[in-house]
């Protein structure tokens, strides 16, 4: 007969896997993944039991306070959690190098797809008819869509900048809704880590994991404090950023072929990936009132 406590680290694992596949994609949310499988409120739970303190106590030579402050963290949760996210990710990112590699178009036809799917997903839950949320909108699209165009003309990939994407995108990846590797192509280091990631590239790795373990510390209480006292305009600004991002995927269709039925077909399979997973969403979120 299986212990219990093991069959719970099985299935955070497993659920870790299927989120990794989610954050491997732009335009699928892992949070919506974490929420889909029942475990998005111990997921919030458990990051919020990520503080410094054993940090500042062990600096101060107090061992013993250190030591009990860590095991205050949820490590029980978190480690097969990560570890199934890690090794999703590490799995399914040569998946989709190889896609990015052989097949550009049709991929960036289906992350359009995704993209747009799920920005129209968002704006359904504001109104977009209110002069803030159309302010939020606007700035959010043209910020995406200037950024879209820089990253495309610059395309650096210097240590700094993968820290800050990192911390932005890990932000994301915990929120239904908005997809943390959707501001990796945004910022324009989607393959340029998928491709380090299948590299096992330290030094850019080791950067992106500092960076994220940053942004979880640092941005993820902001953020929740914006969500809950400005929620409409936050989500209109997320809305804008999604449709303004769209500049990059489309740029990479039309310069490796451009329109034909292969990329208008898997486009449409993004499109409905992220109603499928809607609804999926929604079932939960009605049984689970």
């Amino acid at each position: 007969m299986e212990h219990p406590a093991l069959l719970d680290l099985v299935l955070v694992f497993v659920r870790g896997l299927c989120m990794g596949i989610a954050d491997a994609i732009p335009g699928v949310s892992g949070g919506t993944i974490a929420f889909i499988t029942g475990i998005y409120d111990r997921l919030l739970h458990a990051i919020n039991s990520v503080k410094g303190k054993w940090l500042s106590l062990l600096l101060r030579g107090k061992f013993k306070d250190s030591f009990s402050a860590l095991k205050e963290i949820h490590f029980s949760f978190l480690l097969p959690l990560l570890t199934g996210i890690g090794l999703s990710l590490y799995l399914f990112s040569g998946v989709v190098n190889a896609l990015l590699s052989s097949h550009p178009a049709v991929t960036y036809a289906f992350f359009f797809g995704l993209i747009i799917a799920s920005a129209w997903l968002l704006s359904k839950k504001i109104h977009l008819l209110v002069w803030r949320n159309v302010l939020g909108l606007v700035f959010g699209f043209v910020l995406a869509y200037l950024i879209g165009g820089a990253t495309a003309a610059m395309a650096s990939h210097s240590l700094p900048l993968i820290f800050l994407s990192a911390a932005l995108a890990i932000c994301a990846m915990i929120l239904p809704g908005i997809s943390g590797a959707f501001i990796l192509l945004l910022l324009g280091q989607y393959q340029f880590l998928i491709q380090a990631l299948q590299g096992l590239n330290t030094a850019v790795l080791l950067t992106f994991g500092v960076g994220a373990v940053v942004g979880l510390l640092s941005f993820v209480k902001v953020l929740d404090y914006i969500l809950h006292h400005h929620r409409a305009l936050t989500l209109s600004f997320l809305t804008g950023l999604m449709v303004g991002s769209l500049r990059v995927p489309f740029v990479s269709i039309v310069g490796n072929g451009g329109a034909s039925w292969p990329v208008f077909l898997w486009g449409i399979a993004g499109f409905l990936l992220v109603f499928i997973l809607e609804k999926i969403f929604d079932r939960k979120s009605s049984l689970s009132k």
